[in-house]
Parts: structure tokens; C-alpha cells; sequence
């Protein structure tokens, strides 16, 4: 029997178990949803997954780079509390996965889930028994990897909190490490204003239009008004237009060109981004427990 997408979903949503898990129960089961659960129960990947409904928004990320610079890695796990990324479990899990990333040839979550670690266990088997002993939600959220660059690779990681990964033209050490901490302190959201999406340039276009036709100055003096604000946007949000942090005199544009090197691309992660925390009032809860 085909296992469908949907049919993995409900599965997901009725055990709170992993992707994976679910579907290969459903093929083992041959697609009966009750048998699966039944199997998963027994087998304690339910029980042991139930975890797994609640927010994981805490964690680290695992930063790697081979011996030749030429590949570089970085990976999120998460966690529910601050206190279980300190633990040597926890880091150990982290740094186990990055590395058996680094050298793998892993392209996607899916093919992340089922990659096996050198004890023979896939990581998603690793993160399952992780979970059972910490007692918290763990989740493997994300991954990037640069392979076999024809230039250099650079990085930067901050308290395991935020990291960075850069591919430039050249490789340069220093460079690039100046430029990583920049990434991680400024966070840009483009390399260059030449890769930024016209329909993002428009729509701050038509704000500053619509603020500067409020002004009432004369329609030649608005449209400079405009192209001084567009420019002044995209200095903000390109890593090139910034004002590099350790000498803000220079634009990073400008001091790789004083290097003859160029950054061709870069990706930023800090923990937990993107992800909702549920904002929990402890003494409003007891308050209610007592009104009740």
C-alpha cells in the first residue's frame, strides 16, 4: 500500500512522533493506521515521543570545517530548557552529528533523520534516546553545508548561540574571519543590493514615496528624497554596504576589495529564531488554580 504524505501527518499528530518513525511504521504496518500506533506504543516510540509536542527553543549549533577549508558545516539542535545544552549528552549528540555531516554527502532533513553515526544508530534513533534520558523535547531543526568550495571557507561561532558560515572567492583566514564576526553582530540579509528582490526594493519604495508626498516638497525634490532612502536601505540590509564593525570608516564592499576577494555567499544561524515560545505566567496560573 502507498503511505501517503497525509497519512504520515496524522500519524505525526495522533503518536507525536517523528517524521521518520511514522513512516516507517505505516510501511511495516502496511498502512493501517491502528496497527502503527499499536506497534509504536509497544515499541515505546510513542510514549517516549509525546515529548515532542512541546517547544524546543533553547539549544546550540555544532560549527565544523574540514582540514583542507574547503567544507564547512553548521547544524542547529534544540532543546526545551537552557540547563540540558549543558550537559556532556547533549554536546556530545551535537558535535557527533555535525562531524558525521561534514563528511557525508546529506542534502536533505529527511536523508539527515536516517544517516547513520558511527555506533550504527541513525540520528534520529540517537535523538529518540536523547530525549528518553534528558527528559525534554530535543530537535535536530536544521543544517547547512558548503562542499568542495573553489575558493575559501570561513566561520564564526558565538557561545554556540549564534554562528556563521562565509565562501569567498580567496582564501583568507583573517578575512574571513572578520568578516563571519561581522555577519554574527550585524546580521545582513543580502551579500550584494544586486541580489535583492525588486518587489522588496518596490515595496520600501512606495513607503518612502507615500511619507515623502506627505512633506509637500516639489515632485523633483521627492525623487531625490526617494533614491537617497533606497540607497540608504540597502546599505542597511547588504553585508557589502554595511559599515564593517572594527572600522566603521569602511563599508565591507570595500575592505574585501582592498583584499582583491570578494564574499560569495554566507548563512546565518542563532538558536531559536523563527521559533514562537509560549510565554508562561507561573503566578497567574497559580492564581487560578486557587480561584478555582
Amino acid at each position: 500500500m502507498s503511505i501517503t504524505a497525509a497519512m504520515v501527518k496524522e500519524l505525526r499528530q495522533r503518536t507525536g512522533s517523528g517524521m521518520m518513525d511514522c513512516k516507517r511504521n505505516l510501511k511495516e504496518a502496511n498502512g493501517d493506521m491502528e496497527l502503527a500506533i499499536e506497534n509504536m506504543r509497544k515499541s515505546g516510540l510513542a510514549k517516549a515521543d509525546k515529548k515532542a509536542g512541546r517547544v524546543a527553543a533553547e539549544g546550540m549549533i555544532g560549527l565544523k570545517v574540514s582540514d583542507d577549508g574547503k567544507t564547512v558545516v553548521m547544524l542547529e539542535v534544540n532543546s526545551e530548557t537552557d540547563f540540558v545544552i549543558k550537559s556532556d549528552d547533549f554536546k556530545g549528540f551535537v558535535n557527533t552529528v555535525t562531524e558525521a555531516l561534514l563528511d557525508s554527502s546529506i542534502e536533505s532533513d529527511e536523508q539527515l533523520a536516517e544517516m547513520v553515526l558511527a555506533n550504527g544508530d541513525s540520528v534520529d534513533a540517537a535523538r529518540r534516546a536523547l530525549v528518553a534520558k534528558v527528559g525534554e523535547n530535543i530537535s535536530v531543526r536544521r543544517f547547512i553545508k558548503y562542499s568542495n568550495v573553489d575558493g575559501g571557507t570561513a566561520c564564526y561561532l558565538h557561545g554556540g548561540k549564534i554562528a556563521v558560515i562565509v565562501e569567498l572567492a580567496k582564501q583568507d583566514d583573517v578575512l574571513g574571519k572578520d568578516i563571519a564576526m561581522h555577519i554574527a553582530a550585524s546580521n545582513p540579509a543580502y551579500v550584494s543590493a544586486d541580489q535583492v528582490d525588486a518587489t522588496v526594493i518596490q515595496k520600501e519604495k512606495d513607503i518612502f514615496t507615500a511619507q515623502a508626498l506627505e512633506s509637500g516638497k516639489k515632485p523633483e525634490i521627492v525623487e531625490k528624497m526617494i533614491t537617497g532612502r533606497i540607497k540608504k536601505f540597502l546599505s542597511e540590509i547588504t553585508l557589502e554596504g554595511q559599515a564593517f564593525i572594527k572600522d566603521d570608516k569602511m563599508t565591507v564592499g570595500q575592505l574585501t576589495k582592498s583584499k582583491d576577494n570578494t564574499v560569495i555567499r554566507f548563512n546565518r544561524f542563532e538558536v531559536g529564531e523563527g521559533i514562537e515560545k509560549e510565554e508562561v505566567d507561573f503566578a497567574k496560573e497559580v492564581m487560578e488554580q486557587v480561584k478555582s
